[in-house]
């Protein structure tokens, strides 16, 4: 592992290694389930299109089958094709690389940095999908979605029926009962990140229990846990000005995570201690079961929907917070690129500068981290502030289950004991970590 400042990125080069496990074995897998699930709907496209849905079903397959073979044998990274907005961001990605490799075709899958052909897969499932209409709108992980939201129904109404009971005392709540609410719903918002479907190649992956009951249970298992340091972020700013004005959650997975984080804001929001949060989200399918403007709005016509009174009174209550604009949701192209966080200020400044505007930016998940931290070699113990390389566009908090093998801010020796008792603990989900850096409140 690499200490300084220039720590080499992850990738499969290293044979045996989870980058190169992923590329070998997962990514194939998720191209073969998205093919699967191409031709499973064939005759739904034949009702709706004709033989106009058949033959783009057709032409999507040999794409998606051509991309599985690219990623088994080490092909080069092509150039995108389909005019989409981001395509040229893509493209240019692609060339940087290309000159610091010193000639074209020599980024391939296996030898480049494992987050940027990870990113790259995606993006080339939804070209294939985007280049064959009539079909070109289908979401090619929404089964996946939809099956975890509706498994993890069970925790869902646990987790609103705490909610609901809790906004029954809070005129009556202690500064200390407050915090304690908020700890608690942080931690299910954290632990909320184990669902993941790109994780488990796509294969079931819901939450049944209860997650406040579990939450006991689930503590030892959070290596950095500056959930006062967050606690401290919100009361600042709130004693500075009455009521913090602006939160932003970076989302994650859709199915029961993307519940716990709406069940988080609702509480921020009731509580008074936010104003107004901000929700940024997938522009296309991505990660097989990350959020898109269209799973945030049917998880809550879902929840409104539900036959138990706490669950659908939640998701009445978030209708209409987004009808009254307290609550809103954003995608932008940059969420779907490969660049690290640190690039944002001169790839996406509209963005970094969006992100200003917050009192606090939650980001959730694996990805999100990787992405704040380069997904670099670092050492343990390189502190978090030095692996965001300057990305500090407001006080951060990251939310994270371990999937991968990247990890900063740990105490001496830590990570080696945890290596030593258990070989794969940086890419089981058991861990977590909610990690802040805020350079402003500590000056």
């Amino acid at each position: 592992m690499a200490s300084d400042s220039e720590a080499p990125p992850l990738s499969a080069k290293v044979v045996g290694s989870f980058a190169y496990l992923t590329i070998k074995d997962r990514l194939p897998t998720i191209i073969t389930r998205v093919i699967d699930t191409i031709h499973r709907n064939k005759n739904k496209f034949f009702e709706e299109y004709g033989e106009d849905g058949i033959e783009a079903e057709k032409k999507a397959i040999s794409l998606l089958s051509k991309l599985r073979n690219e990623v088994q044998t080490d092909k080069p990274i092509l150039e995108l094709t389909d005019g989409l907005r981001d395509l040229d961001a893509w493209n240019q990605y692609l060339q940087r690389h290309e000159s610091l490799q010193g000639d074209k075709g020599s980024v391939s899958w296996f030898k480049s940095p494992w987050l940027y052909v990870e990113c790259y897969v995606y993006r080339r499932i939804q070209e294939a999908i985007w280049l064959n209409p009539p079909i070109n709108e289908f979401d090619v992980f929404n089964e996946a979605k939809t099956q975890s939201f509706f498994e993890s129904q069970q925790a869902t109404t646990a987790l609103c029926t705490y909610l609901e009971t809790a906004k029954k005392d809070k005129d009556g709540l202690s500064k200390n009962q407050l915090f304690d609410h908020f700890i608690k719903l942080l931690q299910v918002s954290l632990w909320g990140n184990k669902c993941d479907l790109s994780i488990s190649a796509g294969q079931e992956n819901s939450q049944k229990d209860s997650p406040i009951e579990a939450l006991a249970n689930l503590t030892p298992f959070i290596l950095v846990d500056d959930s006062d340091k967050v606690w401290a972020a919100l009361m600042s700013c709130k004693s500075a000005g009455g009521t913090v004005r602006r939160v932003d959650i970076v989302l994650d997975n859709a199915g029961f995570e993307v519940v716990t984080d709406m069940v988080l804001a609702d509480f921020l929001v009731s509580f008074g201690l936010v104003s107004e949060i901000h929700f940024h989200g997938k522009s296309f399918p991505w990660f097989v079961s990350d959020v898109t403007a269209k799973d945030f709005e049917w998880t809550i016509r879902q929840t409104m929907a539900a036959n138990h009174k706490w669950m659908s009174k939640s998701g009445v209550q978030w209708k209409k917070y987004l009808k009254e604009g307290v609550w809103s949701y954003h995608d932008h192209p940059f969420w779907t690129q490969p660049h690290e966080f640190c690039d944002m200020l001169v790839d996406a400044p509209d963005l970094y500068t969006k992100l200003q505007g917050a009192d606090l930016v939650l980001f959730k998940g694996d990805l999100n981290y990787r992405k704040l931290t380069g997904d670099r070699d670092w050492d343990f113990t390189i502190s978090f502030e030095t692996a965001l390389r300057g990305f500090e566009p407001s006080p951060i908090c990251s939310l994270r289950t371990l999937k991968a093998n990247v990890q900063v801010g740990l105490q001496p020796g830590q990570g080696e004991k945890l290596g030593s008792q258990e070989p794969n603990w940086m890419t089981s989900g058991k861990y977590a970590v909610i990690q802040f850096y805020g350079p402003y409140l500590e000056q």
